[in-house]
Formats: C-alpha cells, structure tokens, sequence
C-alpha cells in the first residue's frame, strides 16, 4: 500500500455552518465545497489548508453514524484519512496483514473519491479511512 499524504481529518459538528463560520472568522480559512453525502447520512464541508483538507461532519439523521459519534460523544475528531492509489488492493493487503475491516469494499465518499474504513480495533483506537480519486469514467 502506497500513502500519498494525509487526505482529511474529520470532524463531527452540530452544526455545519456555525462551524464553517468558525474556520472561516478565527483563522481566515475558506470553505470551499458543502456537499450532501445521502447514503452516508452527512453533510460535508471541505476546508483546505495547504494539501491536507479538514471535512467537516453533520448528522442529516439522528440514527445515522455521526448523529450516534456526537450523542455518545460530542462533537471532535472522528477520523483520519488517506489518500492511496488503489483502495481496493489497500483493503486485501491491510486484511491480510491482520487489520479488521469496517468496508471489505470501497463505497462512494464525498468529492468523488472511492472510501472504505479500517476498524479502530485494528488502528489503535483511531477511526481510519483510505481515499482513492476516481475519475468520472471509473
């Protein structure tokens, strides 16, 4: 498996917009993307900060992931991604090196890229996922 760099770290929020409004006053960021993410139960904005990008996370559903991470958590981190040329061999090469998997099978993520999840079991308590950028004829 081939890391390119660090993708996104992303954070679980209340609210989508007072979050942005955050970023954008105290630090002078800019988002630069909202997008709805329906089979994933999200709304996702995109902050870039030199390569890497922070996602922010909004529940559309209570029940959904995001809506549990903050009801038993709160808003904060929830995971690290990277970007990697292949999800699919990154998968059955992490399998095969003993690492639990959430998603045996890359499932379509926000921005167009292809994601699956490493089991926090497995990544010592940190929620991770690998990205993989595909094009439109992919």
């Amino acid at each position: 498996m081939h890391v390119n760099r660090i993708e996104h770290i992303a954070i679980a929020v209340k609210n989508l917009d007072e979050s942005i409004k955050f970023y954008e006053h105290f630090f002078g960021l800019k988002c630069y993307l909202i997008e709805e993410v329906e089979n994933q139960k999200v709304r996702t904005a995109f902050i870039k900060i030199g390569e890497t990008k922070i996602e922010l996370l909004e529940t559309t559903d209570p029940n959904g992931t995001i809506g549990k991470f903050i009801e038993n958590h709160g808003e904060g981190i929830h995971h690290i991604a990277f970007a990697v040329n292949d999800v699919d061999s990154s998968l059955n090469e992490m399998e095969s090196k003993g690492i639990k998997l959430i998603d045996k099978k890359p499932r379509q993520g926000a921005e167009g890229f292809h994601i699956a999840f490493l089991n926090p079991k497995s990544t010592h308590g940190v929620l991770t996922e690998l990205c993989e950028k595909k094009s439109k004829g992919k």
